[in-house]
C-alpha cells in the first residue's frame, strides 16, 4: 500500500477530475497542495455532474476526509459559494470532511481586481499571460513577499490591522502607480471579519493532521491542479500559473516529506489542449482541431474559455515523466480519436534546422519550435466506455502502446468516457 500524487502531464485539464474521484474511492484522505479555484474539474457520479474549484474531490464521497494545505491560495468567498453549490446538490460540507491548513494564503478582493487590472493593461500591449483573473497570481506574489493574510490571522483579529496596514503599503503604491483608487484599510477589515466566523470552523494545522493520518496508515490521495507545463518553473514561462504544479510541490504544499508520496501518476489526455495564450507545438488551425475541440467538448469548467486542440505531443509528456518522476500515467479521453484516419504524434523538434528532443526553456526558441510527427493508422471502431483491453480496436491498443515507448512510462489507468467507471485498470497505484 502506498499514497498516490496525481499531476497533469500537459498545460491542464487532462481530466484529473474524474480519475481523481475513482481514486478517491480507495483513499482516506484527498489533499490539494497548490493552485487555487482558478482550476476546476467536473465530476460525474451516478450521471450526476459536481463542479469543483477549489475543494479537493473527497468532498462529494461520503467518509472521506478532505485537507486544503498550505500550497493553495484560498479565496474565502469562492470556497463558502462553492461550498453552498454542492450543498443544494445534497452534498453538505462539514469541520468533519474538510479540514483547511491554518498557513494557507487568502486571496482578497484586492487580489482580484490587480489581477484584471494588469491584465487588461497587457491586452493593451499584447503581452497579456491569460489569467483567470481570480487573484491566484497577486496572492502568490504577497505570500512571497511575506505581507499575506493567511487562515490563522482570522482567528486574531487585534493583530489583523497592523498586517493589513502591511499589505496595503504594497498594494496602494501599486494602483496609484496604475492610475487607481486606493483600498480603504476599513474595508479590508470588513471584508476579513465577514468570512471569519465562516472559514475558522474548518481550521487545521495540516502538516500534524497529515503526519498522524500516515501512522495510522490511512491511504491518502494527493491532488494537483492545472499541468506540469504550467509550473512556475518548469512550464513554458511567462505563460504558466504562479505555483508549482509538479509532484514535489505535493510534500511542500501539505506539509508531508517526499518520502511519504508514494505512487506519482501522471494524468495525460491522448490528444495535446491549452487554455489562454503561450506556444503549442501542434496546435492544429483545422477541421481536425475542430472536431477534437467539439467531440471533445474542449471548454474549461472554469471560465467556459475554448481550448485549443492538437496533436498528443510525446515530448512535452516526455519533459513531465521527467521532471516528476512519474510512476505511470492515466491516460484519458481516447475515445475522443474514434473516426479519424490517421493520427499524428509529435516525437521531436525543428529548432533553426536542428532536431532536438524536448522544449527548450526561451520564449522565443519555443515559437521557433516545428513539431516532427509519426504518422499511425486510426480506427473507425467505437471505445466509448470500453472496460478492458479486449474491448479497444487493435489500432486503438497499438496507439496506446506508442505512447507509452515514446514518453518513457506505462500505461497504469486508461478512461474511455467521463463516467468513473469507464476505465480500464492497469496498474492499481495505492497498491503498486
Amino acid at each position: 500500500m502506498t499514497n498516490v500524487v496525481v499531476v497533469g502531464s500537459q498545460w491542464g485539464d487532462e481530466g484529473k477530475g474524474k480519475i481523481v474521484d475513482w481514486l478517491s474511492e480507495r483513499a482516506d484522505v484527498v489533499v490539494r497542495f497548490q493552485g487555487g479555484h482558478n482550476a476546476g474539474h467536473t465530476l460525474v457520479i451516478d450521471g450526476v455532474s459536481y463542479k469543483l474549484s477549489l475543494l479537493p474531490s473527497g468532498v462529494v464521497r461520503p467518509g472521506k476526509l478532505a485537507v486544503i494545505g498550505n500550497g493553495v491560495v484560498i479565496d474565502p468567498h469562492a470556497l463558502i459559494a462553492e461550498m453552498e453549490r454542492l450543498a443544494k446538490q445534497g452534498v453538505t460540507v462539514t469541520p468533519e470532511s474538510l479540514r483547511i491548513a491554518d498557513n494557507a494564503t487568502l486571496i482578497l478582493s484586492l487580489h482580484r481586481e490587480l489581477d484584471g487590472i494588469r491584465e487588461d493593461a497587457a491586452s493593451n500591449s499584447g503581452t497579456k499571460i491569460g489569467t483567470t483573473r481570480r487573484g491566484i497570481g497577486p496572492a502568490y506574489e504577497d505570500k512571497v513577499g511575506r505581507r499575506a493574510i493567511r487562515v490563522m490571522d482570522l482567528a486574531d483579529l487585534d493583530t489583523l490591522p497592523a498586517k493589513v496596514d502591511r499589505l496595503l503599503t504594497h498594494h496602494n503604491a501599486l494602483r496609484r502607480g496604475l492610475g487607481e483608487a486606493e483600498v480603504a484599510h476599513a474595508a479590508i477589515m470588513e471584508e476579513l471579519s465577514s468570512v471569519a466566523e465562516r472559514v475558522l470552523p474548518f481550521m487545521e494545522t495540516v502538516w500534524a493532521l497529515l503526519d498522524q493520518k500516515r501512522r495510522k496508515g490511512a491511504r491518502i490521495l494527493f491532488e494537483g491542479a492545472q499541468g506540469t507545463l504550467l509550473d512556475i518553473d518548469h512550464g513554458t514561462y511567462p505563460f504558466v500559473t504562479s505555483s508549482n504544479t509538479v509532484a514535489g510541490q505535493a510534500a511542500a504544499g501539505s506539509g508531508m516529506g517526499p518520502g511519504a508520496l508514494g505512487y506519482i501518476l501522471g494524468i495525460t489526455k491522448a490528444y495535446t489542449t491549452r487554455v489562454g495564450e503561450g506556444p503549442f507545438p501542434t496546435e492544429l488551425h483545422d477541421e481536425i482541431g475542430q472536431f477534437l475541440g467539439e467531440k471533445g467538448h474542449e471548454f474549461g469548467t472554469v471560465t467556459g474559455r475554448k481550448r485549443r486542440c492538437g496533436w498528443f505531443d510525446a515530448a512535452l509528456v516526455r519533459q513531465s515523466v521527467a521532471v516528476n518522476g512519474i510512476t505511470g500515467i492515466a491516460l484519458t479521453k481516447l475515445d475522443v480519436l474514434d473516426g479519424l484516419d490517421e493520427l499524428k504524434i509529435c516525437v521531436g523538434y525543428k529548432l533553426d534546422g536542428e532536431e532536438i528532443d524536448h522544449l527548450p526553456a526561451a520564449q522565443a526558441a519555443q515559437a521557433r519550435c516545428e513539431p516532427i510527427y509519426i504518422t499511425l493508422e486510426g480506427w473507425k471502431e467505437s471505445t466509448v466506455g470500453a472496460r478492458s483491453w479486449a474491448d479497444l480496436p487493435a489500432q486503438a491498443i497499438k496507439y496506446v502502446r506508442q505512447v507509452e515507448e515514446l514518453i518513457g512510462a506505462p500505461v497504469a489507468l486508461l478512461s474511455t468516457s467521463p463516467e468513473r467507471d469507464d476505465t480500464i485498470l492497469v496498474t492499481d497505484p495505492f497498491e503498486d
